[in-house]
């Protein structure tokens, strides 16, 4: 059944876009994603990296995300990033969703992401964290499969 969804379980990038709300801010602020996904590994783990622009903010956001330990409809998740440090969670997926959470760990970190497939392949996601110091953020958007270059088809056809 996992293999159903392209988004994780196959190797290839996946970009994004959407708004984040963040509590300390009045506004919403757009943003772009790109994610890189590896091929399953010999251990059955799945290497990622997710890397965010978001408008008004300089510098960029990278999260390393491994997931593993696939079981049924369960696995497990690990995020690091410079903000936050290593912080492991839990997932579940169905034919049609797939989403993890962060709870319960030593970083005063939580939060959730849930992503939805759409009939055309691509996910609605949605994501809340809250952090120690009560800082929310809220995300709402969508990832896709970049288009193919049709350019690039045509170079490599004429000879």
């Amino acid at each position: 059944m996992k293999f159903k969804h392209l988004f994780l379980f196959n190797p290839k990038p996946w970009i994004g876009e959407g708004i984040i709300t963040l509590n300390m801010v009045e506004e919403k602020l757009d943003f772009f994603t790109k994610w890189s996904i590896n091929e399953t590994d010999f251990a059955g783990k799945i290497q990622s990296v997710q890397e965010l622009q978001i408008s008004g903010i300089s510098e960029n956001m990278r999260n390393e995300l491994t997931f593993y330990d696939f079981v049924d409809d369960k696995f497990c998740v690990e995020m690091e990033n410079m903000n936050v440090g290593r912080v492991v969670g839990k997932g579940v997926f169905d034919e049609k969703m797939i989403a993890w959470e962060f709870r319960h760990n030593d970083l005063n970190f939580e939060g959730y992401e849930t992503y939805h497939l759409q009939k055309d392949g691509s996910y609605l996601m949605h994501a809340e964290y809250v952090t120690s110091d009560q800082f929310r953020t809220q995300i709402n958007g969508k990832i896709y499969q970049p288009p193919v270059n049709p350019k690039l088809f045509e170079d490599n056809n004429q000879e």
